[in-house]
């Protein structure tokens, strides 16, 4: 038996040093395999040939057994890297996924709501990130690992210490950095295969709705109202799905803005902001850990699903999770025909 096994491995290393493609070489040792099968089959017991080959064919048959699974198996997978190509690949060659690329987001590909199409989706699109901090880390992280082509953030601030309790995306040596090139740093290194824009400066009026136009979806993960304000006035004008979060303590919330798909926007849920004291801040108030990790995780799903279309956006919706006691639930919300940003009276 050995003495065939050390056949077979000089035939495949023969062709190697041949060039030969790797089918041909496959034929040959199963050629190899087939003349042994054959001649235990149909010599005597006894027999010099069954004897040098192990006296048996029991042991062959499992090994042809096992190869043609194998080979079985081989094609399926090459059969569904080619239908991901074929399906997910726009006319675009910038849509185009390398075998690199299929094998990283294979996850995607076989969940049927996603697929090879809205894989591509996520390649062609263009995500907006406010803020680099508490929510937006965790979005960003989860933004560039699922693939997202372009992905731009916009912070002023630098990393400090006290920001790397829950600010995942940063470390130890990036304090002093600002945020934006921090995150880019990171993203990169978790998936070369994306584009980041960092934007070091303050989302401001002037600049808003410029910026906004040239992407698909906005996050906005900040923690002071005049910017989620701001942020959603430039969403509605544009008609941009805005993904909102926010979080203090041990509780968090997100929704999904959207009047031109129905939904109300921010401001119909928040009117105005709350008098000085009433709403304080992280730094302030304080806040859990990994609170934001699950919120900026969930404001990630909510873009993929935005993107893709898979599922069920929480459009006129809020998800709320209390981290406390372990609790989340869902809200409706609805538009207000008042609200002075997207209501029926200023339309």
């Amino acid at each position: 038996m050995l003495l065939v096994l050390a056949l077979a491995a000089a035939l495949w290393g023969l062709g190697a040093l041949m060039k030969a493609p790797r089918r041909q070489r496959l034929v040959l040792i199963g050629l190899l395999l087939g003349v042994v099968i054959l001649g235990h089959l149909v010599l005597p017991d006894g027999h010099g040939l069954r004897v040098a080959t192990g006296g048996s064919v029991a042991p062959w048959l499992i090994l042809l057994g096992l190869g043609s699974l194998t080979g079985v198996y081989a094609y399926g997978v090459r059969r569904l890297r080619r239908r991901a190509v074929g399906t997910a690949a726009p006319s675009q060659s910038t849509g185009l996924f390398t075998e690199t690329e299929l094998e990283r987001y294979a996850r995607h590909v076989v969940l049927r709501e996603i697929g090879g199409p809205g894989q591509a989706k996520l390649k062609r699109a263009k995500v907006l990130v406010i803020g680099a901090g508490g929510l937006g880390a965790p979005a960003l992280q989860y933004l560039a690992a699922a693939g997202v082509g372009t992905i731009g953030v916009i912070d002023d601030d630098i990393v400090e210490n006290a920001n790397l309790q829950r600010q995942v995306i940063h470390r130890d040596a990036d304090i002093g950095v600002p945020k934006v090139f921090s995150a880019e740093a990171a993203m990169i290194v978790q998936n070369p295969h994306i584009t980041v824009r960092p934007y070091h400066r303050r989302l401001k009026a002037d600049i808003a709705e410029a910026l906004f136009a040239d992407y698909d979806v906005i996050l906005d993960g900040t923690d002071n109202f005049e910017t989620r304000y701001l942020a959603n006035r430039a969403a509605v004008a544009l008609g941009k799905p805005l993904i909102s979060g926010a979080l203090s303590q041990w509780e968090g919330q997100l929704s999904v803005f959207h009047p031109a798909r129905g939904a109300p926007c921010y401001q119909c849920i928040f009117p105005e902001a709350p008098a000085p004291g009433l709403a304080p801040s992280c730094a302030e108030a304080g806040v859990l850990g990994p609170l934001p990790g699950i919120l900026g995780a969930m404001m990630a799903a909510e873009a993929i699903k935005v993107v893709t279309g898979a599922g069920t956006p929480l459009l006129g919706a809020m998800a709320i999770h209390d981290a406390l006691y372990g609790e989340s639930r869902r809200i409706s919300l609805k538009r207000r025909p008042d609200c002075p940003i997207c209501g029926t009276a200023t339309a």
